[in-house]
Parts: structure tokens; C-alpha cells; sequence
């Protein structure tokens, strides 16, 4: 009976279900849609580091060595470089790799402090032209690793705050950026610097190399105009390059080295990744899906 229903069953001709009560052959419903992976089965995204670029070839060994910083952190997670300008590979070429290779998302996270125009403009811009699903991340400004880096270049220099009042009085900090017209980048630098004087115990002027005010040379003026003559740069710039070579020229007395390879900096790489990736509102599904580009508010 058994082999005479496989049987009966196996003949039946293709696209035709069971027969019903009335002997006609009831139609077999329409296939099902192929499933959508869960999250938790999806390869994370790649992390794309974004820098800006700089024709001084310490930066770029600086930065590659940043990136071996954040592999080490995260063995088995996918890292890339990417520039803006001036060095290889450009952001345009490491997605269009990542694409060819069948990576299917990404995550780019700024190495910038700030929300200026790279930030707003450019890289998002390059992401849309992309065929990945690209999220872009927050900028690494401000936040607490931030402060913690900063905080520890100094040191490494020579700081220490002084325990009595009237050498406190004598002393503060200029942190010295890049700089930009965007208000908001400017904004993101003066809370940097209000976070580094809280963890300091003394004044802390942010000051700009380009684009902005005040300079790096006019906040040491204005802090000496207030008696303020014991005073110290920290430098926010990635890597050496022409800004912080300048910036450090004009120091009456330490300046701390670029934050380059700190640990505190891949941590927060990670952190702003982890951030943007936590909150992509759409995993991919099994069929290709089209490209899109999502930029992450995050800053803390």
C-alpha cells in the first residue's frame, strides 16, 4: 500500500496538487519567498577607517600601524583603510575592492575629530556611490577615549598638574586642531577641550592650525595676558604632518606628540564601529538588496 501511494504520488504531473472530494485536482500553493538571514547570522560589516590623508609619509605608517592596533583588538573582523585625499588607497578604491571581493556592508568610521565637512559631505557622498550598504559612524570627537589619549600624550611630555594654587594659576593648556569653517566642527573641539580641562584641573583653549580661531600663536597671547605663562599644547592630530609641526613651533614650552597609535584610539575606533553597526536598521537579506547609505548621529 505503501509503495502504491509513493507511487500514485510520483506520477502526478508537474504543477498539479492532491485531488479533492470532487475529483478535481486542487492547484499547490505558490513557493515561499526565500527567508531573510537573521542578524545574528550575518558576517559583521567590514570597518573602513577613513583618514584624511597627508603628504608627510609618517602619516600614513602611523595610521597602518593604528589599524594593526584595532585588528589586534578585534582578531577575525574585516579592517580597511581609506583616504579622503592625498594618499592611497582612496575611500572610492578600498569600497569598489570591497564590493568586488562580495563584501556586502560596511562601516565607515572617520579618523577625524569633528563634524566638519569631510565628516558631512564628502564621506557620506562617496558611500551613496558605493554599491555596499554602508553606514557612516560618528567622528572620534568628542569623547572620553579621546580625553584619555590626550591626557596621556601629555603626560608622556612632561605634564603634571601642579599641586599648589599659584603655579595652577600660571598654567593651561592650548589644544591645538586642524580647524574648519563648519560651527560644528569648532563646537565638537571646544567640548573636547572642556572635557580635557575637567580631567586636568586647568583652563584648556582650543586653537586651530587653519580655517578658524583662534591660532595656536593667539591663544598663547591671550592666555599670557592673563598670567597664564606655564602652558602646554596637546596636540589632536593623528599623525605628524605640517599642522602639527606648526602648531608645535609655536609652544613656549611642551608639546605633547600626535595621538597616533595610543590604545585609547583603537578602542574608539571600535566604539563609533560598534555604535553604527548596532543601529543599522536593515541586515541584509539573502537576494541582493540596493545600496544605501545611513549616517550615524552618535557622539558619546
Amino acid at each position: 500500500m505503501t509503495a502504491h501511494l509513493t507511487t500514485s504520488t510520483s506520477s502526478r504531473p508537474p504543477g498539479h496538487g492532491a485531488f479533492s472530494g470532487s475529483g478535481r485536482r486542487r492547484p499547490l500553493p505558490p513557493p515561499l519567498p526565500p527567508p531573510l538571514l537573521r542578524p545574528s547570522l550575518l558576517p559583521p560589516p567590514a570597518l573602513v577607517v577613513v583618514a584624511h590623508g597627508s603628504r608627510d609619509p609618517r602619516a600614513l605608517s602611523t595610521v597602518r600601524a593604528l589599524l594593526d592596533r584595532v585588528r589586534a583588538l578585534r582578531p577575525g573582523l574585516p579592517v580597511h583603510l581609506g583616504h579622503i585625499e592625498l594618499n592611497e588607497p582612496l575611500l572610492t578604491d578600498t569600497l569598489a575592492g570591497l564590493h568586488a571581493r562580495g563584501t556586502g556592508r560596511a562601516v565607515l568610521v572617520p579618523l577625524l575629530f569633528g563634524r566638519g565637512h569631510h565628516v558631512k559631505r564628502d564621506i557620506p557622498e562617496t558611500a551613496a556611490a558605493s554599491p555596499l550598504h554602508t553606514r557612516v559612524a560618528a567622528p572620534l570627537g568628542p569623547h572620553p577615549l579621546l580625553v584619555d589619549a590626550l591626557h596621556a600624550r601629555l603626560t608622556e611630555a612632561g605634564w603634571h598638574t601642579p599641586a599648589d594654587g599659584a603655579t595652577r594659576r600660571a598654567s593651561a593648556v592650548v589644544l591645538a586642531a586642524a580647524g574648519s569653517r563648519d560651527p560644528e566642527s569648532r563646537a565638537d573641539t571646544a567640548r573636547t577641550a572642556e572635557l580635557l580641562a575637567q580631567r586636568l584641573g586647568v583652563p584648556v583653549v582650543p586653537a586651530y592650525a587653519s580655517a578658524a580661531a583662534p591660532t595656536v600663536p593667539e591663544a598663547l597671547r591671550v592666555l599670557a595676558g592673563r598670567g597664564r605663562h606655564r602652558v602646554a599644547v596637546a596636540s589632536c592630530f593623528t599623525a605628524p604632518g605640517r599642522f602639527a609641526t606648526e602648531c608645535a613651533a609655536a609652544s613656549p614650552w611642551i608639546t605633547a606628540a600626535p595621538l597616533g597609535t595610543h590604545p585609547a584610539m583603537a578602542r574608539l575606533l571600535l566604539h563609533r564601529y560598534g555604535q553604527a553597526a548596532r543601529t543599522d536598521p536593515a541586515p541584509a537579506p539573502t537576494a541582493p538588496a540596493p545600496a544605501r547609505t545611513v549616517t550615524s548621529p552618535a557622539l558619546v
